[in-house]
C-alpha cells in the first residue's frame, strides 16, 4: 500500500493500548538530514470554540505507529509526547 503525506490528514489516529480515538494527523514532522518521518502531530482540542486558544499537539513518535490502515493508524499511546503550539509571525 503506497500513501502520500497529504493522504495522512484524512487518517485517524487510535490507539491500540486503550482503543481511544486520538484524533486525526494535522502534520507530520520530518528529519530532513536522515530523510525520515520523525513523528506525526495530532493539532489538540479547542477551548472555548478557539477564543481561549488551542489545548497542546500531541505528537507519535515514529516508533509508536504500529499499521497504516485506509482509514485510520494504529498507536502504541505509552510513547506519547505533548508539544506547546508555536506562534506563527
Amino acid at each position: 500500500m503506497e500513501c502520500r503525506g497529504s493522504e495522512l490528514r484524512d487518517k485517524e489516529i487510535i490507539n491500540i493500548s486503550d482503543g481511544s480515538r486520538i484524533g486525526y494527523v494535522g502534520d507530520v514532522i520530518m528529519d530532513l538530514e536522515e530523510g525520515k518521518v520523525s513523528a506525526l502531530v495530532v493539532p489538540g482540542r479547542l477551548r472555548l470554540f478557539g477564543l481561549l486558544g488551542r489545548e497542546p499537539d500531541t505528537l507519535f513518535p515514529w516508533t509508536a505507529v504500529r499499521r497504516f490502515g485506509a482509514d485510520t493508524i494504529l498507536v502504541e499511546g505509552t510513547q506519547v509526547r505533548q508539544r506547546e503550539r508555536r506562534e506563527r509571525a
